[in-house]
């Protein structure tokens, strides 16, 4: 029978954060060698530095407990992990584990990575972060993981970071982040399979959710696939669901229904470029509300950021030969779309020459371009157009059906509309 153990801060021992760290790991580890089962923190604040979970193991945080996190580099162990897609090392995360069976992250309290340091250092580029700063809670290589009802704050990179994870249940999470806080993403799963993401509330530096499958890296590439997106909350934020654009290794089967939008710079967001490869298909949005956002929709296949995004293959946009490194994106359908107070365009919808975008569809959506903006790139791309109470812009499709798209504050439906073979216009 698994045991509940419950403890205090006063039950962590030692003056340092190192020795309350290892206090904490030690009575974690006593658990997991006798076969896993519950540990309690009870209000207070509990200061340490990473912690490693393990299998069958259920970590409650109760009402007032605060897992405060160090920023000495020495409490965080290096570890092989994925950063910006590529396997690399880097510091581990606050919260780790790997090839686990049935963990769970649960209770009403905080798990705070009091990033403001590590973003310092970063921002710094200070010589004392020998690896990329630690994510505040990456669970990898593992099944049955639950995350719910935590309010996670202050991550030092991304918060949460599922990485090579089936059956994976995100719920009733708040992540709170500064809206200036660098690569501080909501919930970044990676190349998962069966995932639901429900309830939840993001208001973070960076993208609010983005689903990622690796890149360039052919050896170790696997799909992230078969995900729900549902009753979330999106404030700030580059994007409030964004897919890539680490995506060589496939996104596919992906519905998002039912959530709500404030402040995000985009809303829904496709990235990728030459050079990734990989697929985004069958994916569906439906029922998204957004308010004040500077473009409600990107496709963008021209993403320029990350290495080697400067180089003339990547921006070009003359017709390149077909290969392994195009990225192709397929089958994606929008429906019952609200936008209002939009920056810059209704929607930013670019294929490659030799690689169109196929089979999107646009239906009972309403854009209203606000009144007062003034023009923006609603995309990162180079030589990306400024544009200010403008339509869709949409070139190199294949196959795009609009059915009752309404688009108001703007003098027509499209700002661009080149290259479009089969456009199909309320058939």
């Amino acid at each position: 029978m698994l045991i509940t153990k419950v403890i205090s801060p006063n039950d962590l021992l030692g003056g340092t954060v190192s020795e309350r760290t290892h206090c904490l790991q030690a009575i974690i580890n006593d658990m997991l060698e006798a076969g896993g089962g519950q540990l309690n923190l009870t209000a207070g604040v509990y200061e340490v530095g990473s912690l490693e979970l393990g299998s069958n193991f259920t970590l409650f945080l109760e009402a007032g407990a605060v897992l405060k996190f160090s920023h000495e580099t020495d409490v965080y162990p290096p570890v092989e992990s994925r950063w910006e897609g590529a396997t690399q090392t880097v510091y581990r995360a606050c919260l780790y584990g790997s090839h686990l069976k049935r963990v769970k992250i649960t209770g009403e309290g905080v798990v705070d990575g009091r990033g403001k340091e590590w973003w310092r250092r970063f921002d710094e580029q200070a010589a004392e972060l020998e690896y990329p700063r630690p994510y505040l809670c990456s669970i990898e290589h593992s099944e049955q993981v639950v995350i719910e009802d935590v309010t996670f704050v202050n991550s030092p990179a991304w918060t949460l970071h599922p990485f090579d994870c089936e059956n994976v249940v995100i719920n009733n999470v708040t992540v709170v982040n500064p809206k200036n806080s660098p690569n501080t993403d909501g919930l970044d799963p990676e190349s998962c399979r069966n995932i639901r993401i429900t309830n939840c509330c993001f208001d973070v530096g960076d993208d609010c959710i983005a689903i990622k499958s690796g890149t360039e890296d052919a050896s170790r590439l696997i799909a992230c696939e078969n995900i729900i997106i549902s009753g979330c909350n999106m404030v700030h934020g580059h994007g409030g669901v964004v897919f890539g654009s680490e995506m060589s290794g496939d996104i596919r089967n992906v519905t998002i229904s039912n959530c709500v939008f404030q402040d995000t710079d985009r809303g829904i967001r496709f990235k990728t470029r030459r050079g990734r490869g990989g697929r985004i298909s069958e994916i569906s949005v439906n029922n998204i509300v957004m308010d004040n956002v500077l473009c409600p929709l990107i496709i963008n296949s021209y993403y320029f950021c990350g290495k080697r995004g400067n180089e003339a293959y990547v921006w070009t946009k003359e017709a390149l030969p077909v290969d392994e490194r195009t990225p192709k994106l397929s089958n994606l359908s929008f429906s019952h779309l609200i936008a209002t107070n939009i920056r810059s365009c209704a929607g930013f919808i670019y294929g490659l020459p030799e690689m169109a975008i196929s089979n999107v569809t646009l239906s009972d959506v309403r854009f209203e371009l606000s009144k007062d903006s003034q023009p923006e790139a609603p995309a990162m791309i180079a030589d990306a157009p400024e544009l200010a109470r403008v339509g869709l812009f949409i070139e190199n499709t294949v196959g795009t059906r609009l059915r009752d798209v309404q688009v108001t504050g703007a003098q027509s439906l499209f700002y661009n509309n080149k290259n479009n073979k089969e456009l199909v216009i309320n058939d």
